[in-house]
């Protein structure tokens, strides 16, 4: 089970600390074990390179998913599902044309 969710100062739900343990922590344990190789595959390759810049940012990505659950829960694996089928059939459902917009912004410039 993941913890609870850390709230900010003003009572809202923040990103736990930037900490591979408390991130770990916040997430359920299925993400958990996503996040344990990809914990491995990128330490390996920090050692290798001796560069930390790939750890901070699998560190900062997964606070960002550890937020998002604690928002939506599940919205991870609804992320990945809608990226599949976008991939798979080149359709992007509930997508709003690019003429739709062009004219939305045109009529909020006022033009």
């Amino acid at each position: 089970m993941a913890s609870p969710a850390h709230a900010g100062p003003d009572g809202g739900i923040t990103a736990p600390p930037a900490d591979p343990r408390a991130v770990r922590a916040s997430l359920t344990p299925t993400l958990a074990a996503e996040f344990d190789r990809e914990w491995s595959l990128v330490l390996d390759e920090a050692k290798r390179a001796m560069d930390l810049a790939p750890v901070l940012d699998l560190i900062a990505k997964w606070r960002h998913i550890a937020y998002g659950e604690a928002v939506d829960p599940g919205s991870y694996y609804r992320t990945l599902a809608k990226a599949e089928h976008i991939q798979r059939t080149g359709e992007h459902p509930g997508a709003v044309p690019s003429t739709d917009l062009k004219a939305l912004i045109r009529e909020r410039l006022g033009r």
